[in-house]
């Protein structure tokens, strides 16, 4: 029997969005040492993916009115033919190569007739393979999609029932996961709070409230090379991987966590960018996810969107590495300590229960205070395999909104780090610039920060560049 069931508000929201200039969909690589087993891919598909998860058998069917939410309905015998596509690209199949293959599908909508996801097998690379996977934001939130395309992988080269660990979630934290979690605790202690103690917690939390809503609406995008009238185009690229160990070294020196250091190394590519383009560098805004979920167990059935997203303003207006690094650090921890990712998420929830014109008037509105989204995803810390092919590296980009440029993907897996970048096409035409700057202020953080071990991790660096 067909069963129909209604998009929860939040996943309407997304379901939504989609415009010909920022299309919602969220666009993942997975780096392999050679092609896959077609056939044995395909079980992976049908037995942890469609089999556990309903919402990749469904298609969804908009309401009468703008009032009233789309429903899911079921596909019975889905055709896997219909969402998984090869591809030999053609010589050189350099990095070059797979990034313009990848943008040119950044303008293309998912087709609604069929669930909404496709995964592309990329072979003709002249290092290995690729998997290039398109998902609907309607379907989860960008982490919960990830920790779904890890559970295809394993530990070991072993497929079938002789794999162990098949599902394990990403390793090590997401930047926003002790803020998620505290998201969970606040509420659970204004639960419990009593008296004269629970009146005094509640002015307080209610003035930082104050405060918070105050930057949501306060905060703009100002004008700088990054900014300006978007397109349909967008543009992928991405890095050769860091050494994870160089970026805790300077994260150890500076009193500072790593994505600190990483998001840092963001503000100051933003600000050689805006430098070079003959601009004065100005602080500029970006948007973090934050998950609201236990990142150390497996995503819900269900999946959907749970998230908050807090707003970050870039110290690209700093000079000095060291000095942006510092800054940096003080942002981020005065957000950690905010009420800011409970009432994005109380906001988010709300929009949600709108209706369609409503809603995407709010989401254009609070989208168009920020540059663009900034995730930073752990992933294994130990290697895992595809079908019995070894997984090398793991990007994905988030969707944007209204006029954002930038988005930015920090991945890490198995001691590396890689740095994956999609901008507009119109606006941000050489995202390798962008790319380079990041790779520079490593290596500046790194001289005056880290250690003299380091030398040896540092020449590496350079070496990738040149």
């Amino acid at each position: 029997m067909v069963r129909h069931n209604r998009v929860k508000p939040v996943d309407a929201i997304w379901l939504d969005m989609d415009r010909v200039r920022n299309l919602m969909v969220i666009e993942c690589v997975m780096f392999l040492e050679g092609p896959i087993d077609r056939v044995a891919f395909d079980r992976l598909l049908r037995e942890r993916l469609i089999g556990i998860y309903p919402v990749f058998s469904r298609i969804p069917v908009k309401g009468h009115n703008p009032w009233s939410r789309s429903c899911w309905h079921d596909v019975p015998d889905l055709d896997l033919e219909r969402h998984v596509r090869e591809v030999r690209l053609p010589a050189p199949g350099d990095a070059a190569a797979l990034q313009t293959y990848v943008s040119s599908f950044m303008a293309t909508p998912l087709p609604r007739d069929r669930p909404l996801w496709e995964v592309h097998l990329v072979t003709g690379l002249d290092e290995g393979a690729a998997i290039y996977v398109r998902l609907h934001h309607a379907l989860a939130d960008g982490i919960a999609l990830t920790q779904v395309l890890i559970s295809l992988t394993e530990t070991s080269a072993a497929t079938g029932e002789d794999a162990r660990d098949a599902h394990a979630p990403a390793g090590g934290r997401a930047p926003g996961a002790d803020t998620g979690e505290r998201v969970g605790s606040q509420a659970r202690g204004v639960a419990r709070s009593a008296g004269l103690r629970a009146c005094a917690a509640t002015v307080r939390t209610a003035l930082r409230a104050v405060g918070v809503v105050a930057k949501l609406m306060l905060t703009r995008n100002p004008p700088s090379p990054l900014e300006g009238p978007v397109g349909a185009q967008k543009q992928a690229v991405w890095s050769e991987p860091v050494e994870l160990q160089l970026i805790k070294d300077i994260a150890k020196a500076s009193d500072a966590t790593v994505n600190d250091v990483l998001v840092s190394a963001l503000a100051g590519a933003v600000r050689r960018y805006q430098v070079e383009r003959g601009a004065h560098a100005v602080d500029l805004p970006t948007m973090i996810p934050v998950s609201l979920r236990p990142l150390h167990l497996p995503p819900p059935p269900e999946l959907g969107n749970r998230f908050a997203v807090v707003l970050l303003l870039l110290p690209s207006g700093v000079a000095g590495a060291a000095e942006r690094l510092a800054e940096t650090k003080r942002r981020m921890d005065k957000i950690k300590r905010s009420p800011e990712p409970v009432i994005t998420f109380a906001i988010i929830s709300g929009i949600g229960r709108l209706g369609r014109n409503v809603s995407n008037a709010f989401v254009t509105f609070f989208a168009g205070k920020a540059t663009g989204v900034t995730t930073n995803v752990p992933g294994p810390r130990e290697p895992r395999y595809l079908a019995g092919t070894r997984v090398t590296g793991l990007l994905g980009w988030v969707p944007g909104s209204a006029t954002q440029t930038l988005g930015t993907c920090i991945f890490t897996y198995d001691g590396m780090v890689t740095i994956g970048l999609k901008t507009d096409a119109a606006v941000v035409p050489d995202p390798l610039v962008v790319l380079e700057a990041f790779r520079q202020e490593i290596t500046d953080l790194s001289s005056v920060l880290a250690t003299p071990k380091d030398e040896a991790v540092r020449g590496r660096l350079q070496d990738s560049a040149s």
